[in-house]
């Protein structure tokens, strides 16, 4: 059978066209979940939210390119990390759960992957599936990719043209999207690679295809992304350097490391504790403490945002915990003001858009968002969705290709009385249910399914602080 462009198809690939119809779902979400948040009493208590995802899905994968065992504790048990789990074994590595949040990682080694039988289903992570395509792009193996139907609709092209300078290939759908499979190089060259829009995934994949490249593999990022590969790479036993230049930030790491295994501990999730945080802020009254947070510097903008519009946000007990430094936050309702948020910020944080547009609407004054078009490629283009969730609440919004601005309403002035549709997209999910614990109305969203991917434990804990969001028919 011929892949596209003519070629034969690598031998050993077992799967079929109609294996993946257009708009159906292979990673197992199932049914949608329609679900409804209602104005709430004030949050009180303390939020331990999950373990951080990025470095959940670097710890599994640094893990299985080590010789030995690693053991990771904190892990984020969604299913973006779950699928990339069980990507890990279909490559050779044994990956076990040994107690919740606690996981042992046995791995092959640099080069040392095999040829997964089966397609890699990497759900609706994107950040899984471009690592994994750039870890195993350098060793002579081939494999296929797919997702959900979010997945599916999502730019590969980024991180397959600067692995294809390594020598690998990729045959994928028009506009390479998913499914796609990658033929890895056999005898891979280091690369030196300036990456063209600020992006962890593809900084990362190359890193990571680098590991098993001779010589050394060089990566340029004209502004700064979220860190946690190279720290990890570090901590594994990689040569790796960063350095500061005209040129922009770059990264040098030498190949063909043996890497050691570790004892990670993974601290709590930014992303996800932005959602109890913003939630405290809008709703009156509210008092709560989220323990164990990560500070990275390139993860932080929210909270230095969210400090400049005037929240009450005291991080306490600042310390650090495996490699990352964090704190513990207590956040109070306060009454905030629209700012202008420097687009110099964007890649510190670009998952937080989508809640901080919430938090826009219910601050006095205008939020002007810029240097945000990286959100048009998310699970779903968050800015659309966003823009026409807070509309059918009755807030306005403005829109540009790489522009959102919101006009606030003030503490309790969003109408709400709405349904939002998410796209398959949990962030845009918890958004608008954390908008409905503060708005007039209730706020409901089509499908709260997706947030399973990055936050499996959202509803039991927002619960327990006193917000109220229940499930159709519940």
């Amino acid at each position: 059978m011929k892949m596209p462009g003519g070629m034969d198809r690598p031998r050993g690939l077992r799967y079929q066209r109609s294996d993946f119809r257009e708009g159906e779902s292979m990673s197992g979400h199932g049914e949608p979940i329609p679900m409804t948040a209602r104005k709430s009493g004030p949050l009180k208590g303390v939020a331990e939210v999950p373990g951080d995802k990025s470095i959940s899905h670097r710890a599994l994968i640094l893990g299985a390119m080590a010789v030995g065992e690693t053991r990771v504790t904190g892990l984020l048990e969604g299913q973006d990390v779950l699928d990339t789990a069980k990507a890990m074994r279909a490559f050779g590595a044994e990956v076990t759960q040994l107690a919740p949040g606690e996981w042992s990682v046995r791995g092959v080694g640099v080069g040392g992957f095999a040829e997964p039988a089966e397609v890699i289903d990497c759900g609706n992570s994107g950040t899984g599936v471009r690592l994994i395509m750039g870890c195993m792009a350098t060793s002579p193996i081939t494999a296929t990719f797919t997702g959900d139907a979010s997945l599916r609709k999502r730019p590969m092209g980024r991180v397959t043209d600067p692995l294809a300078l390594f020598g690998a290939r990729a045959y994928g759908r028009q506009g390479g999207r998913l499914p796609m499979t990658i033929v890895g190089a056999a005898e891979p060259v280091p690369v030196r690679y300036t990456v063209p829009m600020p992006s962890a995934q593809v900084k990362s994949a190359v890193l990571l295809a680098g590991l098993n490249a001779p010589g050394q593999t060089v990566v340029i990022e004209k502004e700064p992304t979220r860190d946690h590969s190279e720290r990890m790479l570090r901590g594994f036993g990689a040569e790796i350097t960063v350095e500061d230049t005209d040129e922009g930030r770059v990264i040098t790491l030498t190949g063909q490391p043996e890497l050691k295994p570790q004892t990670v501990a993974v601290p709590r999730d930014p992303s996800s504790a932005a959602f109890p945080v913003c939630a405290a802020l809008i709703v009156e009254g509210s008092d709560i403490r989220v323990p164990g947070v990560s500070q990275n510097p390139t993860r932080n903008g929210l909270y230095t945002t969210l400090v400049e519009m005037g929240a009450d946000i005291a991080f306490e007990n600042p310390r650090e915990e495996g490699g990352e430094p964090v704190a513990d936050l207590r956040v109070r309702f306060s009454a905030l003001k629209g700012i202008e948020v420097p687009e110099a910020r964007a890649a510190s944080m670009i998952d937080e858009y989508p809640i901080l547009s919430v938090v826009a609407a219910c601050a006095e004054g205008t939020t002007v968002m810029r240097g945000v078009k990286e959100l048009r490629v998310k699970e779903s283009d968050r800015i659309d969705a966003m823009a026409r969730g807070l509309e059918a609440c009755g807030v306005r919004v403005e829109e540009e290709e790489d522009v959102l601005i919101v006009h606030g309403m003030g503490p309790g002035g969003v109408p709400g009385g709405a349904t939002a549709k998410t796209h398959i997209d949990h962030r845009i999910a918890m958004s608008f249910l954390v908008l409905g614990l503060a708005a007039q109305k209730p706020v409901s969203v089509d499908d709260g399914s997706p947030i399973a991917t990055s936050f499996p434990v959202f509803e039991g804990l927002m619960a327990g602080l006193g917000a109220e969001i229940v499930r159709a028919g519940a």
